[in-house]
C-alpha cells in the first residue's frame, strides 16, 4: 500500500511503501475434534490470543472442515452478523425463523443474529467433507430484528476477479450486512491483478481461501491473512489460482 509524507527539504516528496500487518496460516489457534478440525484466525471459544481478539469490526473467521454426517447442534447466537463461504462440499443450514437452506460452493449465507436466534450447520452428505469459512462481524447496534440473506454466484461471477459479495445497501445482488462493511470475493488466475482503493477512516483485511497471491509485493499463501488502516491503493496479483475475500471496514 503506497502512502506518502510531507515533502522534504529538498522540496521532493517523499515516498514510502506500507506494508501490510501479517497474520500467517501456521500462527492461527487450532482445534481438532475429530468431526471438526478448525484454524481460527481471531480468539474464540478455548483459543485466546490477546494480540488477536479481532479487527475493527471483524471478530471471527474460522475455517472449519466438517466430516461426512457431522456438524453444529442448534445453538444459539445474538448480536452478531455471522456468514458463512462454502468453499468445498454442501453446507446444510437451519434456524428459528423458518430457514432450511443447502449452499454448495462459491455460495454465501449470511444470518443476522439480533436480539437473539438459533440455527444449526451440517455436512449432509455422506461421503464427501465439507470446507468453508465462517466469519462473524459485529452489527452496528445491538438489538436488531434477526434476518437472513444470501449471495449465489451468477454466470458473469465465474470469471469476475473481484465481486462485491456482503455491502450494508444489498447493492449488486449482495447479501446486506448491519453494519458499514463491504466484502469481495477475488477469483484470480496466476498474474492477474486487482485493486482496491481503502478510504482514509477505514481498515481493510485480506484473507486468503486458497492458493497464493501477494499484497502490494508481500507473498500470501493459503490460510494466511493480513491487514492494514492505511488509506490509499490495495494491488493484489496472484501467483497461482487464488481465491480470498476482501474486507473494507469502517
Amino acid at each position: 500500500l503506497a502512502g506518502s509524507r510531507p515533502r522534504g527539504h529538498d522540496g521532493v516528496m517523499k515516498t514510502t511503501a506500507i506494508e501490510p500487518n501479517l497474520r500467517r496460516a501456521d500462527e492461527r489457534g487450532h482445534a481438532d475434534h475429530g468431526w471438526l478440525n478448525s484454524h481460527h484466525t481471531f480468539s474464540f471459544a478455548d483459543y485466546y490470543d490477546p494480540a488477536h481478539v479481532g479487527f475493527r469490526s471483524l471478530r471471527v473467521i474460522n475455517e472449519d472442515r466438517v466430516a461426512p454426517g457431522m456438524g453444529f447442534g442448534t445453538h444459539p447466537h445474538r448480536d452478531m452478523e455471522i456468514f458463512s463461504y462454502v468453499l468445498e462440499g454442501t453446507l446444510e443450514h437451519k434456524d428459528s425463523m423458518g430457514n432450511g437452506r443447502q449452499l454448495r460452493a462459491g455460495q454465501i449465507q449470511l444470518m443476522s443474529a439480533g436480539r437473539g436466534i438459533t440455527h444449526s450447520e451440517y455436512n449432509p452428505s455422506r461421503t464427501e467433507p465439507l470446507h468453508f469459512l465462517q466469519i462473524w462481524i459485529q452489527p452496528r447496534e445491538r438489538g436488531l430484528t434477526p434476518s437472513y440473506t444470501e449471495w449465489h454466484p451468477k454466470a458473469e461471477h465465474a470469471d469476475a476477479a473481484k465481486v462485491l459479495v456482503i455491502s450494508p445497501d444489498g447493492r449488486e445482488g449482495s447479501a446486506t450486512i448491519h453494519q458499514d462493511a463491504e466484502i469481495y470475493r477475488l477469483r484470480l488466475r496466476p498474474g492477474q491483478t486487482v485493486t482496491h482503493r481503502l478510504r482514509a477512516g477505514r481498515g481493510a483485511w485480506l484473507q486468503v481461501a486458497d492458493g497464493a497471491l501477494t499484497l502490494n509485493g508481500v507473498p500470501l499463501a493459503t490460510g494466511d491473512g493480513a491487514s492494514t488502516e492505511e488509506p490509499g491503493t490495495l494491488t493484489v496479483t496472484a501467483t497461482k489460482q487464488t481465491e480470498a475475500m476482501l474486507f473494507d471496514l469502517n
